[in-house]
């Protein structure tokens, strides 16, 4: 990456007013979709085509596609219907579809919507402008999907989607089998980057002003485990908090057992390390832990939580969580109910299990019917909602630094920001704070953000 694909990206919005070619970039899932949408960006960008916000008016249009949830498929061909709609009026317009559905559908895409020019994977993504320029020159569908990363997997262009906190990859894939996810099967085992990669692209954004990096990683506290010598993520953590102009460093998502001590005493003794872990335990019962082959305890994780905030005692710690999975009773989702309530977990992303294909669980006979996994849900998020609501109640009257991130998206009239420890907080002043490091006063606190004002 250089600093000036950074300092492009507002240019490039408009690029369609100077006749060049253009891309639009639709991005489904979690943040390392995210993190591949923007190096799509900066690929595209060394073959003339400049970023759109105009869907209809696009020269191509990308899909980057999640399945980590049922229904995904139906989310996808839905939007490639309408997009088909767009191309119909423009000949010549390209659609392509990425990311995890691509990678498992392959062929199947073209032939359910045989309006798609190109097909590509999670592992050929460096790929992409060579498969675009074959689709406009053979005028034929193209369709190429890697079942492995390559073993030298080249260090890709990006474009950064705002001049201030950035997403950086450093592990890719898992080396997990949960019976329930499709992840491994869609971005294949474990590949750390080395740390001198890593450190580089962070310079490079430093250099150019950011200053927030969070390290991704489908398993991020597994990183270095594959490298020689042995790394951790701790000394990773440690090796960018030497970089003075870069003020944040956030990681995920990890996995707990990989979450070792050292990781944790990284955190706390690096100053730009943010007092904030989302470390997933998906159930609250063994049993059904067990079935899920997450490999470890309810103990296991209460210790590992233990380790948290015995260092670091005002660290938010977030988590993941599945009601529903086949063969859950009552007594065991209860479980999870209470392990909210214990863990006082500062929020929590909630899901009712999705049967995925390539995953064990998809054809086990215990399917928890669909209503009873809503209630549950239902039931699951109202105790999350409480205890996180309880957790904000402690930031009031405090003054939190904040980074702000611009316009609220709930009211325009107010910027958000996010602290140190992850929390949203809305509060009014000039958008050109928007990149800023600010302090603000808590004055209120919901489930979900808190509202304050500029302090003095």
């Amino acid at each position: 990456m250089s600093t000036t694909q950074i300092e492009k990206r507002e240019s490039n919005l408009d690029a369609g007013e100077r006749g060049t070619k253009t891309v639009y970039v639709h991005t489904f899932g979690c943040q390392m979709n995210k993190a591949d949408s923007e190096n799509m960006l900066g690929l595209l960008d060394e073959i003339g085509y400049k970023q759109t916000e105009d869907v209809k008016g696009a020269d191509l249009m990308i899909l980057n596609t999640c399945a980590i949830r049922e229904g995904a498929e139906d989310k996808v061909y839905s939007y490639l219907g309408a997009w088909n709609k767009f191309k119909q009026k423009r000949p010549g317009t390209l659609i392509a579809v990425g990311g995890c559905v691509a990678q498992d559908e392959g062929e199947k895409l073209v032939a359910r919507a045989p309006y798609v020019d190109i097909v590509f994977g999670t592992h050929n993504l460096f790929r992409l402008p060579e498969l675009v320029n074959r689709a406009q020159e053979t005028n034929q569908h193209v369709v190429e999907v890697f079942q492995e990363l390559p073993e030298d997997l080249p260090e890709l262009p990006v474009i950064r989607q705002n001049d201030f906190s950035a997403w950086v990859s450093v592990i890719y894939g898992c080396d997990y089998n949960c019976t329930y996810c499709i992840v491994p099967y869609v971005r294949g085992r474990e590949r750390s980057r080395t740390p001198d990669e890593v450190l580089k692209e962070i310079k490079e954004l430093a250099d150019a002003g950011y200053k927030e990096v969070t390290l991704l990683g489908q398993n991020v506290t597994a990183y270095g485990h594959d490298l020689k010598p042995v790394r951790h993520l701790g000394h990773l953590i440690e090796m960018v908090g030497e970089l003075d102009s870069i003020k944040r460093i956030r990681f995920l998502t990890g996995h707990p057992r990989d979450l070792n001590p050292e990781i944790i005493d990284s955190v706390k003794r690096t100053p730009s390390a943010c007092e904030y872990f989302h470390i997933p335990v998906q159930a609250g019962d063994d049993r059904t832990l067990r079935r899920m082959a997450r490999g470890y305890t309810i103990d296991f994780y209460r210790k590992k939580i233990d380790e948290i905030r015995s260092r670091i005692p005002d660290a938010a710690i977030t988590s993941d969580l599945i009601v529903g999975f086949p063969g859950e009773t009552e007594d065991e989702f209860l479980n999870t109910v209470r392990l909210v309530e214990e863990m006082c977990f500062d929020a929590c992303n909630t899901a009712a299990y999705s049967p995925r294909p390539h995953t064990p669980s998809k054809s086990w006979g215990e399917q928890v019917p669909e209503d009873v996994k809503f209630e549950r849900l239902r039931l699951l998020n109202t105790v999350v909602s409480e205890v996180s609501h309880r957790r904000n109640k402690r930031y009031l009257g405090q003054t939190v630094e904040l980074l702000v991130e611009g316009l609220s998206q709930r009211n325009d009239e107010r910027l958000m920001g996010r602290t140190r420890s992850n929390k949203v907080v809305h509060f009014e002043g000039p958008v050109e704070l928007t990149g800023k490091l600010v302090n603000v006063k808590i004055e209120a606190a919901n489930p979900w953000a808190l509202r304050g004002t500029l302090a003095n």
